[in-house]
């Protein structure tokens, strides 16, 4: 279950999010709340974004390191995401 999302609006090929947006559920899957869905719709098209990426699958914990856990370590309240690839989901060592 996606309990967060996250939407960043990058300006320029190679440069880091100018907005960033999260969003949070704690019922259901954000995927699927039809309020998130209509903020997150809300928030792109309030900055005239003309394309649009984002990942098949769920690609980490909810969490956010050097806020919620420490920088370099992983993250206690996630054991899954423990030494795993977030993008691939293999497990790393």
């Amino acid at each position: 279950m996606a309990t967060k999302v996250a939407v960043g609006i990058v300006l320029a090929k190679g440069e880091e999010p100018a907005f960033l947006e999260d969003w949070f559920s704690e019922g259901q899957d954000v995927r699927k709340d039809h309020n998130v869905n209509e903020q997150i719709l809300k928030f792109i098209g309030g900055h005239k974004v003309k394309s649009i990426g984002m990942a098949d699958r769920i690609n980490g914990c909810p969490h956010e390191e050097g806020v919620d856990y420490p920088e370099g370590s992983t993250c206690a309240q996630c054991p899954f995401w423990a030494n795993r690839n977030r993008w691939t989901g293999e497990v790393v060592q």
